[in-house]
């Protein structure tokens, strides 16, 4: 079994808003990674959505976009991104959602001798663009985090390997500490998924931290392609 992932798929099956307005790059961008989904994963892999899946608006347009990775081979874990106004309520997420789909909000899952905890996070307080009201919602996703590793310690077993799933990156270029660092570091995470971050400006695809080590994955930063994880 191999853990992959990717974030920021951008779909919009039912929603009018083609990527490629944001430049070349993106036309087709959908076909790409599903070519490169095809020849990398295998039925009994694991891939990881960071956030961001759908432009939907509804429920029904966000699961639309969802059922169009049904076709494409592994189970998926998918958490929220701040642009997925489709996703309004765990609950009926989890009810629509098909068989091998795995929405985590705040909580964990445990497949074999994984536990992945996911939330979307927020801007961290070194970013560029974060602002006085944004401290708000950092504390809330914090604590949100705290949430989901009190689940995560219900469910590990000895042995088992930790990761985490966040959809804005979880510290700035400087790689300063921030509670969601902390928190991983606490908890013994072994490394973290992220994305959010799009366009030509220079962050690591790849870091590590207090030997945490941290992917960003979105799609157009890995030129439409999933990242090995595990």
């Amino acid at each position: 079994m191999k853990v992959w992932a990717i974030s920021d798929l951008h779909l919009s099956g039912m929603a009018n808003k083609p990527m490629d307005i944001f430049g070349p790059g993106w036309e087709g961008h959908f076909d790409k990674i599903k070519a490169d989904w095809r020849e990398k994963v295998r039925a009994e892999d694991i891939v990881l959505i960071g956030g961001d899946t759908s432009w939907g608006m509804k429920p029904e347009e966000g699961m639309f976009d969802v059922r169009s990775l049904e076709e494409l081979p592994g189970r998926k874990v998918l958490i929220r991104g701040n642009h997925d106004y489709w996703w309004n309520g765990i609950s009926r997420i989890r009810e629509m959602a098909p068989n091998g789909f795995y929405f985590l909000q705040n909580d964990c899952i445990r497949l074999e001798n994984l536990v992945i905890v996911g939330s979307r996070g927020w801007t961290c307080p070194a970013s560029v663009d974060f602002k006085e009201q944004d401290m708000k919602l950092y504390l809330r996703e914090a604590e949100r985090f705290r949430l989901a590793f009190r689940e995560a310690e219900k469910v590990k077993k000895e042995g088992d390997r930790l990761l985490a799933l966040i959809h804005f990156p979880p510290f700035s270029i400087k790689k300063e500490d921030t509670l969601f660092t902390e928190l991983f570091e606490k908890n013994g995470v072994e490394k973290v998924i992220f994305g959010h971050l799009h366009g030509t400006g220079y962050f690591p695809l790849r870091a590590e931290k207090a030997g945490i080590e941290y992917f960003l994955t979105s799609c157009d930063k890995t030129k439409f392609s999933l990242t090995e994880i595990l």
